[in-house]
């Protein structure tokens, strides 16, 4: 069986791998050495996974954040207007709309960055080195410090998105069954607190329902196209909301609180659609 390399540790960080006996573990892990030595500049080990090259310790940015993220904004823009349209979604409570939208607008979003086709690269962002600076006595209030490096998001959780993306487009998905999708996504009657369940539970069998006729008129394989998209919906709430905030939003609105937004945006700011 041929040898594992440094990164090939049956599915371990690597981090967790550094052997006792290596000069790493050596200068990261004797203490008795710099008290003995009396160095006045050593410091704790604030962040033991940053630099890890395992991918769920990687970080990374949108290349050209100006654009995409003005695409994402137009997104949830478009996101917003398709809820405005749905009578049905207003004949609920406050309660349940507030609800439904808190817990369902990052899917919503995903499925319009694939109906709207936004594609987008990606840059590595570069970490602090903490062997260097040890080696080189740097303390961390200096540029070292932890707070100061623009980490960007997950390398792991974007990659995700974008493997979504990819099948929805390679799988040819028309407007009307992305409408469905969306009325199957927002009208969620999983739901704990919900005060109108069986509404919610009728207006999104109805969307299956009607997808599911559409898919058949026009898909010879419609059972198994039918199957896969509901599969995939299922894999959408597996996205963390933080990675959306933190690659799509952040670069221009900085730390908003995107619940907040979407529900003024929703009731308050009409005019802006």
């Amino acid at each position: 069986m041929a040898a594992q390399g440094p990164f090939e540790m049956g599915g371990k960080c690597c981090s967790s791998s550094v052997s006792p006996q290596s000069i790493l573990y050596q200068i990261l892990n004797n203490e008795e050495r710099w008290k003995t030595e009396g160095n006045p500049q050593c410091f704790p080990l604030p962040f033991p996974n940053i630099g890890c090259p395992c991918e769920v310790n990687r970080r990374v940015i949108l290349k050209i954040p100006g654009v995409t993220c003005n695409r994402a904004l137009e997104v949830l823009l478009k996101t917003i207007t398709f809820i405005r349209k749905l009578p049905s979604f207003f004949q609920l409570p406050l309660e349940d709309q507030i609800l439904l939208i808190r817990q369902g607008w990052e899917p919503l979003f995903l499925l319009g960055l694939a109906q709207e086709r936004v594609d987008f690269e990606l840059l590595e962002t570069s970490v602090p080195s903490l062997l260097k600076a040890v080696l080189l006595n740097q303390s961390p209030e200096g540029e070292y410090k932890l707070e100061n490096s623009p980490l960007g998001a997950s390398l792991a959780e974007v990659q995700k998105i974008k493997d979504f993306l990819g099948k929805f487009w390679n799988a040819d998905i028309c407007a009307k069954e992305y409408a469905y999708l969306k009325g199957i996504v927002l009208f969620n009657p999983d739901l704990h607190d919900l005060k109108c369940h069986h509404y919610v539970q009728a207006l999104q069998q109805e969307a299956q329902h009607t997808l599911i006729e559409f898919v058949s008129m026009t898909h010879s394989r419609s059972r198994r196209r039918y199957a896969w998209m509901m599969e995939s919906l299922g894999f959408l709430r597996t996205f963390s909301p933080d990675t959306i905030g933190e690659l799509f939003f952040k670069p221009i609105l900085g730390d908003v609180d995107l619940n907040t937004l979407l529900l003024e945006t929703l009731y308050t700011k009409q005019d802006l659609l």
